[in-house]
């Protein structure tokens, strides 16, 4: 899969241009497990390189970069952080936003917290996950409540690897920025506590969360982890050479909603 050398600024400069002129834009932040899952599936390998932008997300995938190619990359791009400086941005330019995903205590919690954070932030709208597959009668109606609403730039909270399908499905319906967000919803909604930065910087955040969520990321962390490693260090010995799998541009039939 490919990951964009791209920093805060230019993910957010390249949204909010976006937002203004009302033009599809598809992005991610993606740490190890989205990384590895694209390497587990192809399709989803697919659906990741057909995105505008997929930033790096945690010191591992930003260490990769510099590693392999020489990247020159100084900070991955968290996703919780990004949202935070992209509300905030979105507060000043007066751009709307619209929330979906996570459940319904959960996008209620953020849309009130978000409008006390940042002042000014128009929240067009917040919908929860309906958590099931649908296609694209759903799609449709789902950017229909987004274009009614008024939203310059719409956040999926859906979690990896469903966000980003539905991102890719979304976007040109919408004719709007839209930013898949992982856990940020957690984190804004005040669900989740963020790793302390000593941790994040010595690429150990995983530990964190697995720490706060154990039942359901262990397999993610204690499995994915080391094969993350694993091929990292083949690719730079140069024994292991993935070729990226071809960008998926149809839309897709199936689409986690």
């Amino acid at each position: 899969m490919l990951v964009s050398v791209v920093d805060y600024r230019q993910v957010i400069d390249r949204l909010v241009d976006a937002a203004v002129r009302r033009r599809p834009l598809t992005v991610t932040a993606l740490a190890v497990h989205g990384v590895m899952t694209a390497v587990h599936d192809r399709a989803y390998a697919g659906r990741l390189n057909g995105l505008d932008i997929v930033a790096p997300d945690g010191q591992p995938v930003r260490w990769a970069l510099n590693l392999l190619h020489r990247a020159g990359v100084r900070d991955w791009v968290s996703g919780p952080d990004l949202v935070g400086r992209l509300l905030a941005r979105a507060a000043a330019d007066d751009l709307p936003v619209y929330l979906y995903g996570s459940t319904p205590d959960t996008v209620s919690a953020l849309a009130t917290r978000l409008r006390r954070r940042y002042a000014g932030l128009r929240v067009a709208g917040a919908e929860p996950s309906a958590f099931r597959t649908g296609g694209g009668v759903e799609v449709a109606r789902l950017a229909g409540r987004i274009a009614g609403s008024g939203a310059r730039i719409v956040l999926l909270g859906t979690g990896c690897p469903r966000q980003e399908v539905l991102a890719s499905a979304l976007a040109p319906r919408v004719a709007l920025p839209v930013l898949a967000v992982g856990a940020a919803f957690d984190y804004h909604a005040g669900r989740l506590r963020p790793a302390p930065r000593w941790m994040q910087r010595y690429g150990l955040a995983w530990v964190a969360r697995l720490w706060q969520e154990p039942r359901r990321l262990w397999r993610r962390y204690l499995l994915l982890g080391p094969g993350y490693l694993a091929r990292l260090l083949a690719q730079r010995a140069r024994v292991y050479r993935p070729a990226p799998v071809p960008a998926a541009r149809a839309a897709p039939s199936s689409v986690p909603i």
